[in-house]
């Protein structure tokens, strides 16, 4: 049976989990490709720790010791972060090696160098675990969806967020309980920032984007909002309006400008993308002739994220028996067909919006308000107000179809009165892209 050199960069959750699925299912890999995988180095920051059935021999903390190793035919980056990542990717592919990462940061921030390098290099670089761990949407747009011109791309692909949305939801707990509990379960890291604030799935869909578009997408294109600021009230009322509150990442071509956006949004409880709850991952992808498509299963965790790793190194075996190894472009897409679309700006966008004002309980209050809206365009469809005499009172308004840009001119008015005495929640209400 031939073999192939493997050298894992980082042999934490993931890479033990990689080294141990190759191990563990050595001869259902090798009836796929018809190769064994051979690690013969890994790169760790501790060479002291203790691994289950990781030899110490293998291990060295010189990264680039195992990127170069002559035996070295693929490298995997676990690593995570930048800097070190890119060095270490580019080097690789300079060497004309393969690589497999796992890495969202990096690609979002510097795939297009990484995906221009693999292509002159004519090596593959394989990253279905960048995005939604076992769920194989990399593949599924790359290859599968190969006639149709797909139109939208939108779900949930950050586990840790819709975790703590869903507990929110059931329980009406706040978010900082149900980021404690999250914690504690270990779906979430000790400092959350990158997963609740959004970062993490605007990583994620900058990478989906450049593949269903075939175009080149920055992180910084990405409109991105976090889930930290909602409240028990949003999910009682969400409740009431027959909606459940999601952290949907969404990207589509509307009329040759690339609409694409992270942030909370209200969804009517019998979507199938509402159904999705727990650290469970969901990516739909609307296709001209195909239509939608839905993809879901666990988007995080070892396993999970060793299968997609393992799935990458089985594809390029199998590539490399045939010397096909530049078979698809890393995007999917030929080179010179990848342009670059003109941004749609938030402000610009038209839809509902659900918005919750925290105002004083007076008469003539919600008349003042909806003169407001009325006088910017925007009439109103649901309005809830709780009423205390004489307290503070949330009043909650669902809109029609308005204008973004109208509707944060009126509630900035709206927030100047008197009687309003704290800032307006806005969530947008998404029915299906």
């Amino acid at each position: 049976m031939k073999k192939i050199g493997v050298g894992l960069l980082g042999c934490g959750v993931v890479g033990e989990a990689v080294y141990r699925g190759l191990a563990e299912n050595a001869k259902a890999i090798s009836a796929r490709c018809g190769f064994q995988f051979d690690v013969k180095k890994i790169a760790v920051n501790n060479i002291s720790k203790k691994r289950v059935g990781v030899s110490g021999g293998l291990l060295t903390k010189k990264y680039m010791e195992v990127v170069q190793a002559p035996g070295v035919d693929i490298v995997v980056e676990l690593m995570g972060g930048e800097e070190d990542a890119f060095t270490a990717v580019t080097t690789a592919l300079k060497l004309k090696k393969h690589v497999v990462t796992a890495n969202k940061l990096l690609l979002a921030k510097r795939g297009e160098e990484i995906f221009d390098l693999a292509q002159k290099a004519g090596v593959k670089i394989g990253f279905e675990a960048s995005v939604a761990g076992a769920v194989p949407v990399i593949r599924t747009i790359k290859e599968a969806i190969a006639s149709g011109k797909i139109k939208s791309v939108f779900g949930i692909i950050n586990g840790t967020s819709n975790f703590i949305l869903s507990s929110m939801m059931e329980r009406q707990t706040t978010f900082a309980d149900a980021l404690e509990e999250a914690q504690n379960l270990g779906y979430a890291e000790a400092d959350p920032t990158f997963d609740v604030a959004g970062i993490d799935a605007a990583h994620k869909l900058t990478i989906l984007a450049n593949l269903a578009f075939g175009t080149p997408v920055k992180l910084k294109d990405v409109h991105i909002e976090g889930i930290g600021l909602l409240t028990p009230d949003d999910f009682i009322f969400a409740r009431q309006f027959g909606r459940v509150i999601k952290l949907l990442a969404t990207a589509k071509n509307d009329d040759g400008k690339l609409d694409i956006r992270v942030h909370p949004a209200m969804v009517p409880a019998n979507m199938p993308i509402a159904r999705i709850d727990g650290v469970t991952n969901a990516v739909e992808v609307d296709v001209s002739d195909a239509g939608r498509l839905m993809l879901i299963g666990p988007g995080a965790g070892g396993d999970a994220t060793a299968s997609a790793v393992i799935a990458d190194l089985v594809d390029i075996a199998r590539d490399m028996a045939h010397c096909s190894s530049a078979r698809v472009s890393p995007t999917g897409f030929l080179p010179h067909s990848r342009k670059r679309l003109p941004l749609k700006n938030i402000d610009s966008i038209k839809g509902g919006y659900y918005l919750r004002f925290t105002v004083d309980d007076k008469p003539g209050v919600l008349a003042k308000m909806a003169g407001i809206l009325g006088d910017n365009g925007i009439s109103i469809d649901s309005v809830i107000q709780k009423g205390r005499t004489g307290g503070i009172v949330p009043l909650v308004i669902l809109t029609h179809e308005a204008v973004e840009k109208s509707v944060k001119k009126a509630i900035n008015k709206i927030d100047r009165l008197s009687t309003s005495q704290a800032r307006t929640m806005l969530i947008r209400l998404e029915d299906g892209l």
